[in-house]
């Protein structure tokens, strides 16, 4: 009994003495073997965003109303195909179709005057060239009588002076000088009575020719005064037609109806309410907005990203492939916008559309587990919080 308890007290003592060995043996293996996972492991960094959305390559189109007025046709309606012109909303235009059918009543009642105007002025027009053509045969024919009674009368005041001279001298009696002066009188008479009738004839036609002159200057009066009041009338309903065009809020490009306000026949709208939104077609990417401590200095054109969609499980759909192609330089609304285009290259199983909203991460750099231990320690050195750290 001795000697066996003798040999167990000594196998005792010797495991004893083995057992703190083997533990500094197996912690040694185990520091070794993660300090060189520390050193030589590789850990992708990645920058994330909870605030992603996938858009078209070009922005939405917002569809605003010109002006208020009540809605009496709409046809809008989310996720229909329209083309750049379509009408989309039509607002009451009663009261300016009312008042272009009256201005075009007053056009078509004033272009038979100015027709019956024009005509009038072409009548006296004729009738002038009449008048001249009857007064030049007029006048010709009492030129034509002074100059056969012209010559009657220089005969007769040839002879008057004659017979006048004979009587100075005896040889002829009075009565014969008495009736050669009576008919050198006549004829001179005649002559100066033929001389009368031409000027008269003149004069007679400058009147008329002056009151029709005056007559068609009134004439054209009249028609350049209805002619305003036609182009008065053709600019109102131009007007008239734009404001009618304007109430009618058409599709400004070739897209889909990505938004649709809810609108009801009757309904009112103000000036610059916002109806719909265009999503015209184009390639999707990703838009994200970034910390700017996560994003400036550390995203750049060619990162790979993974871009996880909200109601697509990521363990079930996977994620969308992306790649960084734009990162803006400057802060807005305290987020950096980062656009990313969707990597053909590589499988994906989500039927991605414009709108989705998700998350995105971007492979920033991969780096050991010691350095990134190093900027831990760093960044606990350096917090303000460190009781250690120096404060000036």
């Amino acid at each position: 009994m001795s000697t066996a308890f003798t040999r167990t007290l000594r196998s005792l003592d010797a495991d004893r003495f083995l057992r703190p060995g083997a533990a500094l043996a197996v912690a040694a293996a185990f520091l070794a073997g993660w300090g060189a996972w520390a050193a030589l492991a590789q850990v992708t960094l990645r920058a994330v965003s909870d605030s992603a959305r996938v858009e078209v390559d070009q922005a939405a189109y917002p569809v605003q109303s010109q002006l208020a007025g009540r809605v009496v046709k709409t046809y809008l309606a989310v996720g229909r195909e329209v083309k750049a012109g379509e009408a989309l909303v039509e607002l009451d235009a009663s009261p300016e179709r009312m008042q272009l059918q009256e201005e075009r009543a007053r056009s078509r009642s004033v272009e038979p005057a100015i027709a019956a105007l024009r005509a009038q002025i072409q009548s006296e027009t004729e009738a002038l060239k009449r008048e001249e053509e009857a007064a030049r045969t007029a006048v010709e024919q009492a030129r034509a009588n002074t100059r056969s009674t012209e010559a009657p009368a220089k005969y007769a005041e040839i002879e008057a002076k004659r017979l006048q001279q004979l009587r100075k001298e005896g040889l002829v009696a009075e009565r014969d000088y008495q009736r050669a002066r009576s008919e050198a009188e006549q004829s001179r008479a005649a002559l100066e009575r033929e001389a009368i009738v031409v000027n008269r004839l003149r004069q007679e036609q400058r009147t008329r020719e002056s009151d029709r002159d005056t007559r068609i200057r009134s004439l054209e009066t009249e028609i350049a005064r209805l002619e305003g009041q036609v182009s008065t009338s053709k600019a109102v309903m131009l007007r008239l037609e734009n404001e009618i065009a304007r109430r009618v809020v058409r599709a400004p490009v070739d897209g889909r109806l990505g938004e649709a306000a809810v609108l009801r026949i009757g309904a009112v709208i103000d000036e610059g309410d916002k109806l719909a939104a265009i999503v015209p077609a184009g390639k999707l990417l990703v838009v994200a907005q970034f910390a700017p401590a996560a994003a400036l200095g550390r995203l750049a054109e060619g990162q790979k990203a993974e871009v996880r969609l909200q109601g697509f499980p990521w363990a079930q759909w996977g994620t969308a492939p992306a790649v960084v192609s734009r990162v803006a330089s400057e802060i807005r609304d305290g987020a950096v916008r980062v656009e990313l285009a969707v990597d053909p290259t590589r499988p994906c199983r989500i039927p991605l559309q414009h709108g989705m909203p998700g998350s995105v991460e971007v492979a920033v750099e991969r780096v050991t587990p010691a350095t990134l231990m190093l900027r831990l320690a760093g960044r606990l050195v350096a917090s303000p919080r460190n009781p250690f750290a120096s404060h000036t």
